[in-house]
């Protein structure tokens, strides 16, 4: 992707993303290579064009359908924790959303496959990868909580909606050294993001941060 070839204007110019990166800085994200993707990612195409003025804010944006574009504190962390160690092969994602989670990890060269349930959302963020030419993100319809055992073992795994608990079938998915990183509480439950690392089989979790997502469903519509 061509960072310069989607560069917007007025609130959705250079400067407007730079001044978002230095508030992303002063609350604690350190990653450069993350800051950078948050810069070079045009966030704006990733909401309604109505929205786009607001898209360097520091806050989720609705996408439809009762769902959200995260927080960019959330996804800049959520990425910072899963490349801490390095930058993994290939991610799973649930929850596909807008797609600019899926985007920002592809700008750092991740292979990312990402699920999403409702069909509107999968078929636009596909759309979307095309137009950017993110061909590092493949995008799947279906139910999120299974995973794509197709493609695993994974070595990371990123959950953008919040399950109850971690549902089972993604630690199956999770290869050896892996990180995932989730928010768990359902609706209605405090949540916090957690990050868990699989080393010699077993699985170590880490409390991370107070968060609030959309909840984990399954099934598709």
């Amino acid at each position: 992707m061509d960072p310069h070839r989607f560069e917007g204007i007025g609130m959705t110019s250079r400067r407007t993303r730079e001044r978002l990166v230095a508030r992303l800085a002063d609350e604690g994200i350190r990653d450069q290579r993350v800051l950078q993707a948050i810069l070079d990612v045009p966030r704006h195409l990733f909401v309604d064009e109505a929205l786009a003025s607001r898209a360097y804010d520091n806050t989720p944006l609705p996408i439809g359908h009762g769902q959200t574009i995260s927080q960019p504190w959330v996804v800049a962390r959520m990425t910072e924790l899963l490349i801490e160690r390095d930058i993994p092969e290939r991610v799973l994602e649930l929850g596909t959303g807008s797609g600019y989670q899926a985007a920002i990890l592809a700008y750092l060269g991740v292979e990312v496959y990402t699920v999403e349930r409702i069909k509107v959302l999968a078929d636009r963020a596909r759309q979307r990868m095309r137009e950017l030419k993110l061909y590092r993100v493949h995008v799947r319809y279906g139910d999120g909580s299974e995973g794509w055992a197709q493609h695993a073992p994974y070595q990371g795994i990123i959950v953008t909606a919040a399950p109850e608990e971690v549902p089972e079938a993604l630690w199956d998915q999770l290869d050896e050294g892996g990180r995932l990183v989730a928010p768990i509480g359902g609706a209605g439950q405090p949540q916090e993001l957690v990050l868990v690392e699989r080393e010699n089989g077993e699985l170590k979790r880490r409390h991370v941060a107070s968060v609030s997502f959309v909840p984990l469903l399954g099934g598709c519509r």
